[in-house]
């Protein structure tokens, strides 16, 4: 099969391509290479992914001729490109144009792709709110701008699934952690700031906040499950994270255990939008997908040291 993956160069998009490539699939990535964190880290990630063969299409969803730049012949998409996370420093215009116009593009391109057997949206916990406990059939109450723009995304490539256009499917992803990870997101920053004896910045409170980490190899195996399940995914929405929960805290303490030596914490002011508790129901794709998750924090927490040493 062929299969685009948007956002190839991030984190969990690679990881993706790597695992889809090694099924023996041809993958096509793109990504814009935008500057929101280290573009070395996505150069780094891209050469794994072009050392084994994998074509990168430098470009941006957000064009609106993407049929003059990407392949009409592929059979599946997988779509992970976005504006991530709760970040002050992006703007609404940054989450609606990368989250929304973007998609609403890709889509356009996706209908010109006769062969396509399915489009993959990649979602987020964070289109449920402050709360991420629930299953799928529960009404979302995204409470960032990150969230609602996903929501709307994931709404707007279900929507072809409605009309008959092409089949469709959304995966919403739960903390991910593991080799890759944002230099932003917590592991990374903690292991970065362990190693160098600096403090994390700890948000007020969040030392209680509770996650579903999981280790992107598990969200991988999720992920490729949708391949040849095409009748059974249709119009569906599928929650891929581990049942087991954790408190940043916990978090803390594991990647000290790793590290073998006490990580300094500075606590600084609330973050607005941040999740109080996600923990993935995963009852839908345990059923349908066979998914099951089974790596450890600790487990994940030590592949992900690993990698920074060796890279960093």
């Amino acid at each position: 099969m062929k299969i685009l993956v948007t956002g190839a160069a991030g984190f969990i998009g690679s990881h993706t391509a790597e695992q889809l490539h090694a099924l023996g699939h041809e993958v096509v990535g793109v990504d814009n290479f935008c500057a929101y964190y280290s573009v070395d880290l996505k150069k780094l990630n891209a050469k794994s992914l072009t050392d084994k063969g994998i074509e990168i299409i430098v470009q941006d969803l957000r064009n609106d001729n993407l049929l003059d730049f990407l392949p009409t012949d592929v059979d599946y998409i997988f779509h992970f490109a976005a504006q991530p996370g709760i970040s002050a420093t992006s703007t609404f215009e940054d989450y609606f144009s990368n989250n929304v116009i973007a998609t609403k593009n890709l889509i356009d391109y996706a209908l010109a792709c006769k062969q396509l057997k399915l489009f993959v949206n990649i979602g987020t916990s964070s289109i449920y709110g402050l709360e991420a406990t629930f299953a799928e059939d529960i009404a979302p109450r995204p409470a960032s701008h990150y969230g609602v723009t996903k929501l709307a995304a994931e709404q707007l490539v279900l929507q072809k699934s409605r009309e008959e256009r092409f089949k469709s499917c959304s995966l919403r992803l739960y903390s991910v952690i593991g080799p890759r990870e944002r230099p932003e997101k917590m592991y990374t920053k903690l292991i970065a700031l362990g190693l160098n004896d600096e403090a994390f910045p700890l948000y007020e409170g969040s030392d209680k906040h509770l996650r579903s980490f999981t280790y992107v190899g598990d969200i991988v195996d999720g992920v490729v499950s949708v391949i040849g399940n095409e009748d059974v995914v249709n119009g569906e929405i599928f929650n891929l994270g581990t049942e087991e929960e954790h408190t940043t805290q916990e978090g803390i303490e594991a990647v000290e255990k790793i590290l073998g030596k006490k990580i300094k914490v500075n606590v600084i002011a609330k973050r607005a939008g941040d999740q109080l508790r996600t923990k993935a129901n995963i009852d839908k794709a345990r059923k349908l997908l066979n998914y099951n998750p089974t790596t450890t924090l600790l487990e994940a927490v030590k592949a992900q040291v690993d990698w920074y040493k060796s890279n960093f």
